[in-house]
């Protein structure tokens, strides 16, 4: 394969310096295009007289170009529903307007002791961040089934129904 590109230059480079940086550009973008296909080339420069331009001239054999490979995006596995509610009760009793009710010596408060120790120490405002975020978490997981594609009000209660 041969090939010639011809890029022009402007004739004051000094007053047309976005032009000259323009042409640069795409002379530089030219050759290394030229070099990743691994094809040879030369450059010949005329810069004096009425028409300054720039010749390159290819030639060789393009390689092939390996396509790069499409990324796989993994999804973490969905929270269930149980989950997202029982943090948001555990956050909620750290509540400053839940402190009464609190009973620490329950079974179920003494087994997450190590999460309570963990949210005790956080300010006020954060608990409250922490607690909305679990309801919203809580309420889409709910939702997950109704988004899945090709599903419809139809298909969602067919799984429900007992064939007779």
């Amino acid at each position: 394969m041969t090939g010639r590109y011809l890029i022009y230059t402007p004739v004051d480079s000094a007053r047309n310096e976005r032009h000259f940086d323009k042409a640069w550009r795409r002379f530089a973008n030219i050759c290394r295009l030229l070099h990743r296909d691994g094809l040879g080339y030369d450059v010949q420069l005329n810069l004096a007289g009425d028409n300054p331009h720039v010749l390159i001239t290819a030639s060789g054999t393009a390689k092939p170009r390996k396509h790069s490979a499409t990324r796989h995006v993994t999804l973490p596995p969905p929270v269930p529903v149980r989950r997202s509610r029982e943090r948001a009760l555990e956050v909620a009793w750290f509540l400053p307007e839940n402190a009464a009710r609190r009973n620490n010596q329950t079974a179920y408060w003494r087994a997450r002791q190590t999460r309570y120790e963990e949210l005790a120490g956080m300010a006020e405002e954060q608990l409250r961040a922490e607690l909305e975020y679990w309801q919203e978490l809580e309420v889409l997981s709910g939702q997950r089934e109704h988004f899945k594609p090709g599903r419809t009000d139809e298909t969602a209660t067919a799984d429900d129904e007992v064939a007779a």
